[in-house]
This record gives C-alpha cells, sequence and structure tokens, in this order.
C-alpha cells in the first residue's frame, strides 16, 4: 500500500486534472451558445457497433446525450453541447457512423439553443 501522504497527492492530482478539464470545457460553453438536438439514423445501424462509436464520437467532441437502439431498427438519441460540436456529430451521423454501418438517412428534430445542459454524459441506452 502506498503511503498515506502519497495516496492524497495522487487524489488531489487527479481532482486538479478533472477541474481543469472542466474549466477548459466551461470556457468554450461559455464562447458558444449551447445546443440541443434529437436525431434518429436509417439504414443498416444495428448490429454494427454504431451505439459505441456514436458514444465514443460523442465524448471526443465533448458533448453529452445518449444513444439506444429502436425496435424499427433504427439508433436515435439526443445531442447536447456547443453549437459548432454539436454541428459537427450530425455531420458524422450522416455520413461516417461506424466502419460496417450503411446510412440510409439521418433525421434531426428538436433543434434548439438551451441555457444549461440536461446529462453530464454521453450514454448508450440499454432497453
Amino acid at each position: 500500500m502506498l503511503p498515506k501522504h502519497y495516496r492524497s497527492q495522487r487524489v488531489c492530482r487527479s481532482v486538479c486534472e478533472r477541474v481543469a478539464a472542466c474549466q477548459a470545457f466551461r470556457s468554450t460553453m461559455s464562447s458558444e451558445d449551447l445546443m440541443s438536438v434529437d436525431y434518429e439514423v436509417y439504414g443498416r445501424v444495428q448490429g454494427v457497433f454504431f451505439r459505441k462509436y456514436t458514444q465514443a464520437e460523442g465524448k471526443r467532441l465533448g458533448l453529452v446525450g445518449w444513444v439506444q437502439n429502436t425496435d424499427a431498427g433504427t439508433v436515435q438519441g439526443q445531442l447536447q453541447g456547443p453549437s459548432s460540436k454539436v454541428k459537427e456529430m450530425q455531420e458524422w451521423l450522416q455520413s461516417t457512423g461506424s466502419p460496417q454501418s450503411k446510412i440510409m438517412k439521418a433525421e434531426f428534430k428538436n433543434e434548439k439553443k438551451i441555457q444549461s445542459l440536461d446529462h453530464s454524459t454521453f450514454k448508450i441506452v440499454r432497453p
């Protein structure tokens, strides 16, 4: 086991790194409007790791929200974050997706400016 003072230093460093990341994210958010949009993606999007890739891309862009499969064979969810990053994710959902997916179309609804985020992370919702 590590000495107590060393463990406290590691905890403090970890907390400081998280605080710095949060402050950087907040400064990005304060200089740009926040946006929320619901989406649904059609095509070969189930059974091809589409949700996992969507979550990874959303996190990479610093977005929050969720993604889930539907009974109709589509993938749907919600994106929230700085408007430029939401737009970037919308393009990704329309044209890239997971390597084995075949996107026919992506629909976006309820696009609106928001004052604060409703989610704290980007998660995969499972039934």
